[in-house]
């Protein structure tokens, strides 16, 4: 079975054709449960994102934040295996026909085996993977077997990053690029600053890929700023933060079907 990149393309070509960003959420595999994370997922779907990026659990986070640390430890405590990070792939899509990716660091995959990873995840159904911590100059071996099994390559590219690395990074990559809207870690900000802009467009100069920013998103209004000039808005520590504050498992999915549905308005209309 191939992967569902072309998915993925279109996905984020619809919300441009529409006039509007993408809506990405990111939510850890295995939190609070593994079938509780599932069942997250598919209320953020449900709430209007248009693409889910799930978190591959890791105990020692380069970009990760407090917030998705927190989740990250709970899933790890309760025994978090990639076979369930690509069960979560799984059930998601089949639930809902959408792009679903994998975001992991690097040491996972490799550990598993590159080539019975690729296969794994599109045998699941997933458009690809985001992996931050990958330099491309080392890529090439994962590329090989994403584009063999129709997978994206989505890479990371920061504010420091200099022009010249921009277009080596964008060249190789597919899918879209992740661009960190500042330098830190992940969590929600009291602004999203004009950094960000200015990544989007040195990013865009170099590529026609999606440029998606992420990092401090957390309300309607934001997205509704972020979005006025990029092509995807990605949302993580606010929906893991609405999950450790809810009560019970319903309210949480309750809060963050809610939250997606409030940025999937936030996205489709101009600060």
């Amino acid at each position: 079975m191939s992967g569902n990149v072309t998915l993925l393309s279109d996905t984020l070509a619809k919300a441009k054709a529409e006039d509007r960003a993408a809506l990405i959420a990111y939510l850890p595999a295995g939190f609070p449960t593994v079938d509780g994370g599932i069942e997250a997922i598919k209320a953020v779907f449900d709430g209007g994102a248009d693409v889910v990026e799930v978190g591959l659990p890791h105990s020692d986070p380069v970009l990760d934040g407090p917030v998705i640390q927190t989740a990250d430890d709970i899933a790890l405590k309760g025994g978090v295996k990639i076979a369930d990070v690509l069960r979560t792939v799984r059930e998601a899509y089949a639930a809902t026909g959408k792009p679903v990716l994998v975001m992991t660091y690097w040491n996972p995959i490799d550990r598993y085996g590159v080539e019975r990873f690729t296969a794994e995840l599109a045998e699941a159904g997933g458009a690809g993977c985001i992996l931050p911590d990958l330099p491309v100059q080392e890529s090439a071996l994962w590329r090989e077997h994403a584009d063999k099994h129709g997978l994206g390559t989505v890479f990371v590219v920061a504010p420091s990053s200099k022009d010249e690395r921009l277009a080596q990074i964008t060249a190789v990559g597919s899918g879209f690029v992740y661009a960190a809207s500042l330098m830190g870690v992940t969590g929600t900000r009291a602004s999203v600053g004009a950094q960000a802009e200015d990544l989007v467009r040195r990013t865009r100069a170099t590529t026609e890929l999606p440029v998606c920013v992420g990092l401090g998103v957390s309300n309607a209004a934001q997205a509704a700023e972020v979005a006025a000039f990029s092509d995807g808005v990605i949302v993580g520590s606010a929906f893991v933060q609405r999950l450790l504050d809810a009560p019970d498992h319903e309210s949480g999915l309750a809060a963050v079907r809610e939250l997606a549905g409030e940025l999937a308005r936030g996205v489709r209309r101009t600060p």
